[in-house]
């Protein structure tokens, strides 16, 4: 992917995630569908919510934006998503509105 991304680029499936990591803004995604390297967003994969106390719990505020250039997590998040056909993430860590982290299911051949 090129380092100048932008959310309107992206799939529509693509774009859905994103603004669901914003919403979410710290917490876990869990059980996330891929087919064909796309996210399944129907059905919602479960959603786990954290809340700092003393913090914005908020969605961040990029959501309300059409479009924006994404951060290198994102874009290397999706370069992963690229690299798994069909699957499921079993959790995806997010933090500040960004997957931080994740972990995909295998079957070793």
């Amino acid at each position: 992917m090129d380092s100048l991304y932008t959310k309107r680029q992206l799939s529509t499936a693509r774009r859905s995630l994103i603004e669901v990591f914003q919403r979410v803004n710290y917490g876990r995604i869990a059980g996330l569908t891929v087919r064909c390297g796309e996210p399944v967003l129907d059905p919602m994969p479960r959603v786990i919510h954290e809340y700092k106390f003393q913090s914005d719990n908020g969605p961040r505020p990029e959501t309300r934006k059409p479009d924006f250039l994404l951060k290198r997590q994102v874009i290397e998040f999706f370069e992963r998503l690229d690299e798994i056909p069909d699957g499921v993430i079993s959790s995806i860590e997010i933090q500040r509105g960004l997957p931080f982290r994740m972990i995909v299911e295998e079957t070793l051949a």
